[in-house]
């Protein structure tokens, strides 16, 4: 959301390209509040978290429905699906690992299945984003690659 830091939360209940961008946006959305009645159980008097879940309360009547429900789960591990706009859909692996050094942090790793159409997927988007980002970098400073 423009003014925000990127916020998975938000994009699933705010943004209307995600139902698009998650081909299950339903389960998606429960797992997505799940975890944030998970760490609102871990950190009760976050407040940054407590203004998350009012204006995600307040703007999405799927979001109050969920967090309704009250359920709580620890996501480590399973499988995705995306609809990429630039390559399609995608099914990835993932795995969450829990950063020591930083408690409450957790570093999610997604892998797709060597060989898999997934897999030629993530690596075409990889391969878009290596030409968008090396376009950025070598633009002039303030000013895209195309407005040079």
């Amino acid at each position: 959301m423009p003014g925000q830091p990127p916020n998975i939360a938000r994009f699933t209940f705010l943004d209307e390209r995600a139902r698009r961008f998650y081909p299950d946006w339903d389960a998606f959305a429960e797992v997505t509040v799940s975890i944030l009645r998970t760490e609102a159980g871990r950190d009760p008097r976050n407040k940054e978290l407590h203004d998350l879940v009012g204006e995600l309360g307040t703007r999405s009547e799927e979001f109050r429905k969920l967090w309704g429900e009250h359920n709580v789960r620890h996501h480590g591990t399973g499988f995705k699906t995306f609809d990429h706009p630039i390559v399609g859909e995608m099914t990835l692996a993932f795995e969450g690992l829990e950063m020591a050094a930083e408690p409450g942090l957790t570093l999610t790793i997604y892998t797709a299945e060597p060989g898999s159409p997934s897999a030629e997927r993530m690596q075409l988007l990889a391969s878009w984003a290596a030409s968008e980002y090396g376009n950025a970098v070598h633009a002039e400073p303030g000013r895209t690659r195309t407005e040079s």
